[in-house]
């Protein structure tokens, strides 16, 4: 999740890929909970982890 490259993204497989949004995606749902209730932290982590699927989403189209 730390800010990695469209670049490193697109060597990745397509199941490696595809396993990367699931896990984001549950990661991104857990942290707007924790921001519901109170229990975030660092809220600036929705913001890059919203950047790392996007980027995710943008190499796997460039991988086509």
């Amino acid at each position: 999740m730390k800010g990695t490259t469209v670049e490193t993204m697109k060597g990745w497989s397509a199941d490696e890929r595809g396993a990367k949004l699931r896990e984001w995606t549950q990661a991104l749902f857990n942290l707007r909970l924790q921001k519901a209730t109170g229990q975030l932290e660092n809220p600036l982590k929705i913001r890059q982890l919203r950047r790392d699927i996007a980027r995710l989403k943008t190499a796997e189209r460039q991988a086509r």
